[in-house]
């Protein structure tokens, strides 16, 4: 299994979509925002198994959790999670106008 860390804009991404859910119901923003986090430890157990999204970075795979989509790359031995998105968003926007998000640190 590898291990899953989160890159500042993922961690971001997880606090904006809390407080979007909050708006309307604080304990199903707390429940929502588990489960995603949960989704994203269980990429550790299988990552290659998810899609590969080259087609928007080098490296990129996602994995969906209903409307959300989890972006990760995985590095040698580690998972990182780079951007927790909602799927209806212009991703190539989103990752950036080259398709490239950058690791930042």
């Amino acid at each position: 299994m590898a291990l899953v860390t989160f890159s500042p804009k993922s961690r971001q991404d997880l606090l904006d979509i809390g407080d979007y859910i909050a708006k309307d119901s604080q304990a199903n923003a707390r429940r929502f925002v588990v489960r995603l986090i949960g989704q994203c430890q269980r990429i550790g157990h299988a990552p290659m198994g998810y899609t590969s999204r080259e087609d928007l970075a080098a490296g990129l795979r996602m994995a969906p959790l209903g409307r959300y989509v989890i972006f990760f790359r995985v590095l040698e031995n580690v998972v990182r999670i780079e951007r927790v998105l909602h799927g209806a968003r212009n991703l190539p926007a989103v990752l950036g106008a080259d398709g490239e998000d950058p690791p930042a640190d």
